[in-house]
């Protein structure tokens, strides 16, 4: 194979194998080689800015010939006709300017099904282990040298949709491939979405990404071979489709690439992050949740090859990953691109945005109130939420919640097939005993500071159902999740009903919570932990269902929360209330109705840390001092 390209240049012009010399055409837009203004196809020749007005058609190859640059204006769109030999390919020595802003990106995508087209690739001079000149398995792409602060330059944000086409029988394109990029490279704010291989792969280079969102890729979201080592910060991997292979796979030889704050999040199951042969990386902020398996090891590949946080990958099946801040708000600018919709909630809320009762409105994917919005939710309003981890409302940190249910006419949030989802999270600015910015084991979300009379805002009359999506091996979503919420914040007349993990849990704070209805949590009605000191006022726990863990679940160091008039009633036995470590409260009014066993005391918790009606917990005693009742909560059950 000839390896130059004026070489390759002069046989493809001699054959008339291509169209050639792009140019701006006068008032008729760019020749752009395939004989219409809006076609692109053969090889650029010349500069080329498109027009971001001319929808334009990938009708075959593109390549950007070497010391040429394509430019990309933003909210320039460009559609590929499908098949294996479409796809848009940067030469080594040519450049790519990509002009997108966060309101007007550059779309690149099919006119068909996902796995379509070939997506974009960039063949650049950096180092690979393949050496000077290697040659793509994608029609005969000349990369690599000796220049690892080679620029191709500039992609800002991108979104590559329906990429993956089939090469051969082991191989496909990628979204956004890299052959030997180098660090001269700039790309920031990609979103590659419904691939039917890797989202991002990297074969060598030293090109480092920022702000990469991967969605439902149906291979791995990103791959590297062949040396790579730059760096990928604030990477967020999404899936909702099963048959994926990985959030990460890694092959050949370790130089060490650095991950900064990768979160990946799986409604499916699966195996988060795959490595093979000696490769390696370090991530520093790691968030897992939802997968089967966080690590596979291959071809003897050791632990001690994947750096986390500043040890090796912890390949315990308990092991929790939650220490990166990358969320979903990052890229609200790719998930609510062209969604057309006005009952999809946006993945970011960051003004004030008040919903309609009389629209039903759909989840799908995390939902963000940011820093300084509120969110306002009149009474009557239902809101329907996917299945799965990927599913859930969060009011971040600074953000407000408005909850208006009344009655007859509460605010319902429920799963749109029955299916576990995750429901409500909101997070505050109280003390926890895990410090300020604590990072939740949800999707990135930062939580804690040192307000206690922080307002997160106002909830009355809601009804949550289905909620409980599994995190991973040992975490699932809850109902309402309280993530260091302080005492201005107003919760009254809340129902969590049919969950597949807790009613309420409260990771420290101060908020308290007035009138409170639980029914068949399969895990606890009510969890706290990380020092929660609020008070829980009228609750009423219904349990009809086998296998449920308890009523009450308290862990950590002791605060010392109050209960007023706490009712549980079982119809299976079961546990009532269960105290771990040095955790707490003090219960005035206190029914336990057909429990086996109304206390248990873990981890040398003492039953004087537990105060039920002026005296420690007694098992040998008959609670029935409660004043609520399960009329009370006649709004939520009929």
């Amino acid at each position: 194979m000839m390896k130059t390209l004026s070489k390759l240049l002069s046989l493809l012009l001699i054959t008339g194998l291509v169209f050639v010399s792009c140019s701006d055409d006068d008032d008729n837009g760019p020749d752009t080689g395939g004989g219409n203004p809006d076609e692109l196809s053969g090889i650029i020749t010349a500069n080329l800015t498109l027009d971001p007005s001319i929808q334009y058609k990938i009708t075959g190859t593109v390549t950007v010939a070497s010391g040429v640059t394509l430019t990309i204006p933003a909210g320039t769109e460009i559609v590929s006709e499908t098949g294996t030999d479409k796809y848009l390919a940067i030469l080594k020595g040519a450049d790519i300017d990509i002009q997108g802003t966060a309101t007007n990106p550059v779309i690149m995508r099919s006119n068909g099904q996902a796995g379509a087209w070939g997506g974009l690739v960039i063949c650049g001079d950096a180092t690979t282990t393949e050496g000077t000149d290697a040659v793509a398995e994608v029609g005969g792409l000349i990369y690599g040298g000796t220049n690892d602060t080679d620029s191709s330059g500039n992609i800002d944000y991108l979104i590559i949709r329906d990429a993956g086409a089939q090469i051969n029988a082991d191989s496909q394109f990628n979204g956004l491939t890299l052959y030997a990029v180098g660090s001269g490279t700039t790309i920031d704010n990609v979103g590659i979405i419904n691939g039917t291989d890797d989202g991002v792969e990297f074969f060598g280079g030293t090109v480092s990404v920022t702000n990469i969102y991967l969605e439902n890729n149906e291979d791995d979201a990103v791959d590297w071979t062949e040396g790579w080592n730059g760096t990928l910060t604030n990477g967020y991997v999404t899936n909702t489709i099963s048959d994926f292979s990985t959030a990460i796979e890694a092959d050949g030889v370790n130089n060490n690439p650095t991950l900064v704050n990768f979160t990946a999040i799986s409604s499916t199951g699966g195996t988060a992050i795959q490595l093979k042969n000696d490769s390696g990386a370090t991530i520093n902020g790691l968030t897992l949740t939802g997968f089967d398996t966080s690590f596979d090891f291959r071809d003897s590949a050791p632990a001690s090859n994947l750096q986390i946080d500043g040890a090796d990958a912890d390949t315990a099946a308990d092991a929790v990953f939650s220490s990166s801040s990358t969320n979903a708000s990052l890229f609200a600018w790719v998930i609510n691109a062209g969604s057309g919709s006005d009952t999809l909630l946006p993945a970011t809320i960051s003004s004030d945005l008040t919903l309609e009762a009389s629209v039903e409105y759909i989840v799908n994917g995390p939902v963000l109130v940011s820093n300084g919005a509120t969110l306002t939710i009149p009474a009557g309003t239902r809101i329907v939420s996917e299945s799965g981890t990927a599913n859930y409302v969060a009011v971040l940190k600074g953000a407000s919640i408005n909850i208006q249910g009344t009655m007859t006419d509460p605010v319902v949030m429920e799963s749109n097939d029955g299916a576990a989802w995750g429901g409500l999270l909101i997070c505050g600015n109280a003390t926890t005993t895990e410090g300020v910015d604590a990072i939740a084991e949800v999707g990135g979300l930062v939580y804690g500071g040192n307000v206690d009379n922080d307002n997160s805002g106002n909830i009355n009359y809601l009804i949550l159902k289905n909620t409980g999506a599994q995190i991973n091996a040992d975490s699932q979503f809850n109902g309402l999740t309280l993530y260091a919420v302080g005492s201005e914040t107003t919760i009254s007349n809340v129902a969590v009903i049919g969950g597949s993990d807790d009613g309420v849990e409260f990771f420290g704070g101060t908020v308290s919570v007035t009138n409170f209805y639980a029914e068949n949590l399969e895990d606890d009605a009510v969890d706290w932990t990380e020092g929660w000191n609020g008070t829980l006022t009228n609750a009423f726990v219904n349990i009809t269902i086998a296998d449920f863990s308890t009523a009450i679940e308290a862990d950590g160091v002791n605060n010392n929360p109050t209960l007023v008039n706490f009712t549980a009633v079982s119809t299976m036995g079961g546990t009532g209330i269960q105290i771990k470590n040095d955790s707490g409260c003090t219960i005035n009014g206190l029914t336990l109705t057909g429990f086996d066993t109304q206390f248990d005391f873990r981890d040398s918790a003492p039953a004087s840390n537990l105060q039920a009606d002026g005296a420690n917990a007694d098992e040998a005693t008959s609670y029935t001092t409660s004043t609520t009742e399960a009329a009370d909560f006649a709004w939520a059950t009929n």
